[in-house]
């Protein structure tokens, strides 16, 4: 019995890419999430493409980003925005509106949301 990555599991990179797009897309067009918009530059399309490359390798796929920037240290790369718990809501209520668009699978959906609420946990740095 093979076991899948949660990369292959979603649908590979396809599907990591759609997650992506439908991730920025209700963060650049959903007034309640304008607190995290404005933390990004006004072209999304930088950030599209790093948080897809990191998604390929955090899910089981290549290792896009740390061929490209090297380890992503995230908390660090993050600590020159505040982000605290409107920060983290908003972007996951982005996040779960692309799960729901994207996953098919409720189990995979349920195991991304708690893996991805708990990345965004961690981003915090603001009271």
């Amino acid at each position: 019995m093979t076991i899948l990555t949660h990369y292959q599991h979603i649908g590979g990179e396809t599907k990591v890419r759609e997650l992506v797009d439908r991730f920025y897309d209700h963060m650049d067009a959903l007034p309640e999430t304008y607190g995290i918009r404005k933390l990004h530059a006004e072209d999304l399309s930088g950030s599209r493409q790093k948080l897809f490359d990191f998604l390929s390798g955090w899910l089981g796929g290549p290792p896009l980003y740390t061929d490209k920037h090297g380890d992503p240290v995230l908390r660090r790369r993050h600590l020159p925005f505040a982000i605290g718990d409107s920060e983290r809501d908003q972007w996951m209520h982005c996040m779960q509106l692309a799960l729901d668009e994207i996953v098919a699978d409720d189990t995979l959906k349920s195991e991304l949301y708690k893996a991805f609420m708990k990345v965004a946990d961690h981003m915090r740095n603001r009271a």
